[in-house]
């Protein structure tokens, strides 16, 4: 029994030795602070107006957030001989003592950040001559002394973004030989000297975004061989020097968009073979060179849009073998894409395009976008597509064709994307004549890829708008097949002869046409037998394919003229009979199975027409009929309601004549 509760009290030892440095640590923590048993300290809260004094005496790293600390004094960083890494930010600090970093040399990182410092002591940092990170990126610092980083031989990180630095001097940073990180970003400067980077031999990152930039000097990044990203995005730069880029072979990251730049200078990207990811949008651009682009394999992204361009050339993408995703967008101007823009991009996933002004594309223009996944063509003015523009897409998951101009599409526009899982087709204005049919019928069998198909609408004929292409049937279009055009020509009523002249019609069915010529008794004697003797001609045709000739079986707009010269070709009659001018100038055959009536306006004959269900028929026919004698009915009813006032104002007249 003994033996047992021994072996468990020897067994608890452990578990309360490694328990006592915690228990040690909360008892010595500050209120309003959290203390870690190795020694990192993090204070919180506006009660803190210094450095708390009972800080644990390990403590290597203190971090006070978001208190009423608005000084840092001379004695607030003593007693803490050990602590490396100190941070003081979102705290409205406002003053920093000249001598306040004697007492802790040793730090290593000070972060300043968000706080209201506009000014700083000279020299103030001095002391830290170890300092390897150095934040004050947030305050409200106008200048920075050239002799403040005096010394920092191991300053790997310095932060001075989100200030009001309006320039800075040329040797500011001359002693910073081994930095590697240098934010500038979000401040007013509008010019850099020439070579206030040139010592910087070793910088990876180097941020001038969102500054006033309106150029970059010539040569300003020649002492740079090692930058791997840099930024320069939102600023008023207006044109680039040649080659400034050039010296850094080492580059991965280069944003230049929502810039002022309307030209690039030729080979400006050359010599950049680390290259991956590229930025140019949001600049005015109106024109590429045609050698602009090095050897980059390893590009993976590319944003080009919202440019003034028109065009671009043709090899722009060429050595880009790598790109993974390209966005070409919302460029508002840009109507033609050259037929082997895309000719060398055997890896790209995601293409955008969309919000252009394209309005045709080339055959040929995706035939190599093997691994194409994902593709952007909405918000275009394309008004049709060729039949094999997506034929070597096989792996195309979505697409997106919504708010163009299209009418109709070829049948087996997608009959190879057999992968295709997401497809928008809505806001185009849809004609569901006879084209339509075959694409309508790929819609009925793959609803299930047509993600919009509630708003894929009939925008024409008249008879079929609002009707979505997924209820079009095939038995809809078999008129389509055989069409008939019927047409009367009518000579003038100057000729000498008093008899009725000939009615002649050219119909077309199928693959046979036939000329009629046909009279009706005169009950005058002509002097002209001819004229009284029907003529009728008939010609076996060839298929549309092979015979020039042919009337096109799906007809939408024909002139009387062009039936006449196709009817006088192929017919012998009289002069009298063909020489009078037609009827009416154009025919406008709205396609639809039977016509109820037709109207001219303007020299042109519009041929209405209704659907072929008797039923329907019957029914409009029976609502017309009853609008009528409804109309009748009123009228008859407001005469008679005329015709009672009148009496009875007769009759008021009359008794108040009698008073």
């Amino acid at each position: 029994m003994m033996d047992s509760n021994l072996r468990g009290t020897l067994q608890m030892i452990p578990l309360i030795l490694l328990t006592l440095p915690h228990l040690t640590c909360s008892m010595i923590c500050p209120s309003s602070c959290w203390c870690n048993f190795k020694g990192a300290v993090a204070c919180v809260g506006h009660i803190i107006t210094d450095i708390p004094k009972d800080m644990p005496v390990h403590t290597y790293l203190l971090q006070l957030n978001d208190t009423n600390m608005n000084v840092i004094n001379e004695r607030s960083l003593e007693n803490l001989d050990l602590l490396l890494r100190f941070s003081l930010t979102h705290s409205h600090l406002h003053t920093i003592h000249p001598q306040a970093f004697h007492i802790a040399p040793q730090l290593m990182s000070v972060k300043l950040s968000s706080n209201d410092l506009s000014t700083l002591p000279a020299q103030v940092f001095s002391p830290l001559t170890t300092i390897e990170q150095l934040h004050l990126d947030g305050n409200q610092l106008e200048t920075i002394a050239k002799d403040m980083f005096d010394g920092f031989v191991g300053l790997l990180d310095l932060d001075l973004s989100r200030n009001k630095l309006t320039s800075l001097a040329s040797d500011v940073f001359d002693g910073l030989t081994n930095l590697t990180f240098l934010n500038l970003g979000r401040n007013s400067i509008k010019k850099f000297p020439p070579t206030i980077f040139h010592s910087l031999t070793k910088l990876r990152q180097l941020m001038i975004y969102n500054n006033e930039l309106e150029e970059l000097e010539d040569g300003i990044f020649d002492g740079l061989v090692n930058l791997e990203e840099l930024k320069i995005h939102h600023n008023q730069i207006a044109s680039l020097p040649p080659q400034v880029f050039w010296s850094l072979r080492n580059l991965n990251i280069l944003t230049l968009s929502s810039n002022q730049l309307q030209a690039i200078p030729d080979k400006s990207f050359y010599n950049m073979p680390k290259l991956n990811k590229l930025t140019l949008y949001n600049n005015p651009l109106l024109s590429l060179p045609e050698q602009l682009m090095g050897h980059m394999p390893d590009m993976r992204e590319f944003y080009l849009y919202a440019t003034n361009l028109t065009t671009v050339p043709g090899n722009l993408f060429a050595n880009m073998s790598g790109l993974r995703m390209l966005n070409f967008h919302l460029n508002d101007k840009l109507r033609e894409l050259p037929s082997d823009l895309f000719c060398c991009l055997p890896n790209l996933k995601k293409l955008s395009l969309k919000s252009n002004d394209l309005q045709h594309l080339h055959p040929h223009l995706f035939s190599r976008l093997t691994t194409l996944a994902i593709l952007f063509l909405n918000d275009n003015k394309l008004q049709s597509l060729p039949n094999n523009i997506f034929q070597g897409l096989r792996g195309l998951l979505s697409m997106d064709l919504k708010k163009n101009n299209l009418k109709t599409l070829p049948e087996d526009v997608f009959s190879l994307n057999t992968a295709l899982t997401s497809l928008t087709l809505s806001y185009n204005p849809w004609d569901c004549t006879c084209s339509i049919r075959g694409i309508a019928r790929w819609i009925r069998l793959n609803e299930h890829v047509v993600l919009d198909k509630e708003y894929v609408k009939c925008y024409s004929p008249m008879h079929q708008l609002d009707r979505t292409l997924g209820s079009l049937r095939d038995e809809e279009f078999n008129f389509c097949d055989v069409t008939t055009v019927t047409t009367s020509y009518f000579p003038t009523q100057t000729n000498t002869h008093k008899q009725n002249q000939p009615f002649h019609t050219f119909t077309t069915i199928g693959e046979t046409s036939t000329v009629t010529s046909m009279t009706t008794p005169s009950t005058t004697t002509s002097s002209t037998p001819r004229a009284t003797q029907p003529i009728t001609t008939t010609r076996r045709t060839t298929p549309p394919t092979t015979q020039a000739r042919t009337l096109t079986t799906s007809l939408h707009t024909l002139t009387t003229a062009q039936l006449d010269e196709e009817f006088l070709s192929t017919t012998e009659i009289p002069a009298p009979y063909y020489m009078s001018p037609p009827f009416y100038d154009k025919l406008v055959v709205e396609q639809g199975p039977e016509f109820i009536h037709h109207n001219h306006n303007k020299g042109w004959v519009y041929v209405w027409f209704l659907p072929s269900d008797t039923t329907l028929t019957a029914f409009l026919l029976f609502c017309h009929i009853l609008l009528v004698v409804t109309g009748l009915l009123l009228i008859l009813t407001a005469i008679h309601g005329m015709y009672r006032l009148s009496e009875t104002m007769e009759e008021i007249k009359a008794e108040r004549a009698q008073i």
